[in-house]
């Protein structure tokens, strides 16, 4: 196989863990001899499509395919892969030596090839002198070596990594990602690692898979990633992120906050809703001036070791500013965005939309209840209709009985004046909300909808 053909292709993938749905028609393509991140948060599916590869678990529905091969069913015995796990399951009773020769002792290799095998894999992992340690005498960088030693030593065509740096303090997590992109240099084989750490897959990737509830949200080199995310999920997980509602006027031109802006993006049509993406370290701020887009006042400075962090408020709308100058809380400044630097994407939704019927002139049922709506008189009871609800109409309360149903919060993108939320609701389907009031990731709530937020299409 050539360098940069495909060598593991996931085609149509599902996972279901009873009712739940963990992985939802999953497709990928992985090239020979790439550093391929899978980068989610926690429940997004990344671990779980991570061990379908290995074989630890079965596909649902769908295929798996290595080397052109189907190994879908296939035991992980079989497949041309190894797995190094966040906890690195080495034997405590055996040394350094053993803990990597395991795997070939059983295979029944010649005593000297082991021994060159693990010498090799020893030196490949920077731990020459520690073949006859006791593991748990080991910190845990070193543990992490030997557990990667062990993996390599067997000379699979892909290692799989499954968060092998969670358990590291901070310095020796940045020391072993330089030491995972030089080990994936000299080895030449694919690595595909899962974490849920931006700043790692930014730092050690070829290509990032991010991943949300299940599916795969954006494939793209970090650099594609970072600067040019394809929704709001991605922009507000990938680094920090100034996103806000806007208007996108005719081609390179956006308004939003308040003003008009010149920008580089085309082909969004013309008084077209989008999101508007400011990474915050491309907000210029500076003492007011003719220059100035738009004006605010400090609200907060952070000194970041390298930069400040500054939050501004203008025109009502929260800037989040990263710069080298110092401005002090209280102080007016003035901001400029250059048009490259202001990155549109197009919404993914602009209201809720449900499936339901009709049960009276003034009654829809949908998501399992009864609501009440403005007087509809062209529509017969029992008619299946589409519903429409803004954001902002619906409303949350604290006690969760005070709703017409239940969810729970499980998502908060900040839009610079407002929440926008997403709520999973106790039947299983999401409800997006807008709103002022702070809520936090898992507050149970009730939820209601008012008549006059709720619009009824045949």
């Amino acid at each position: 196989m050539q360098e940069n053909e495909s060598i593991i292709e996931i085609s149509n993938v599902y996972k279901y863990f009873d009712d739940k749905v963990a992985l939802d028609d999953v497709s990928l393509t992985i090239k020979k001899g790439e550093f391929v991140t899978i980068l989610g948060p926690s429940g997004c599916g990344k671990t779980t499509l991570l061990r379908l590869i290995a074989g630890f678990q079965i596909v649902s529905k769908g295929e798996i395919s290595i080397f052109g091969n189907d190994i879908t069913h296939i035991p992980p015995y079989k497949r041309p892969v190894n797995t190094v796990f966040q906890k690195y399951a080495l034997f405590p009773h055996l040394n350094v030596y053993d803990n990597i020769a395991f795997g070939l002792k059983l295979k029944k290799m010649q005593k000297s090839l082991i021994e060159k095998k693990v010498k090799a894999s020893l030196k490949m992992v920077g731990m020459t002198d520690y073949e006859y340690r006791d593991v748990d005498t080991l910190s845990g960088g070193q543990q992490q070596r030997v557990a990667i030693a062990r993996a390599i030593v067997n000379e699979p065509e892909v290692l799989l990594l499954d968060e092998p740096l969670a358990a590291l303090d901070l310095k020796m997590r940045k020391e072993m990602q330089l030491e995972l992109k030089s080990m994936h240099k000299s080895l030449g084989i694919t690595f595909i690692y899962v974490t849920h750490d931006q700043e790692e897959a930014l730092t050690l990737s070829d290509t990032i898979v991010v991943m949300s509830e299940g599916r795969i949200q954006q494939i793209g080199t970090p650099v594609d990633i970072y600067n040019e995310p394809i929704n709001s999920f991605v922009a507000n997980f990938i680094g920090e992120s100034n996103i806000f509602n806007g208007t996108m006027l005719e081609d390179r031109s956006v308004s939003f906050c308040g003003r008009t802006f010149e920008c580089v993006d085309e082909g969004f049509g013309k008084m077209t809703p989008v999101d508007v993406v400011i990474r915050p370290e491309d907000v210029y701020i500076f003492p007011v001036s003719d220059a100035a887009q738009l004006t605010g006042i400090v609200q907060s400075t952070l000194f970041k070791g390298v930069h400040y962090e500054m939050a501004v408020l203008s025109n009502g709308y929260e800037f989040l500013v990263q710069d080298y100058h110092f401005f002090e809380v209280g102080a007016e400044v003035g901001i400029l965005v250059k048009p490259a630097d202001i990155h549109i994407m197009k919404k993914e939704r602009t209201c809720n939309t449900f499936e339901g019927k009709m049960l009276d002139i003034d009654k829809v049922e949908f998501l399992g209840c009864q609501f009440e709506c403005l007087p509809v008189d062209d529509i017969s009871s029992g008619t299946p209709v589409k519903i429409e609800v803004d954001f902002n109409k619906i409303i949350l309360h604290d006690n969760a009985e005070d709703g017409t149903l239940v969810g729970e919060v499980k998502y908060i993108l900040y839009k610079g004046d407002h929440y926008h939320l997403t709520v999973w609701t106790d039947w299983d389907e999401d409800i997006f909300v807008d709103t002022t009031d702070v809520w936090d990731d898992g507050d149970s709530v009730g939820i209601t909808i008012p008549a006059d937020g709720i619009r009824i299409i045949k």
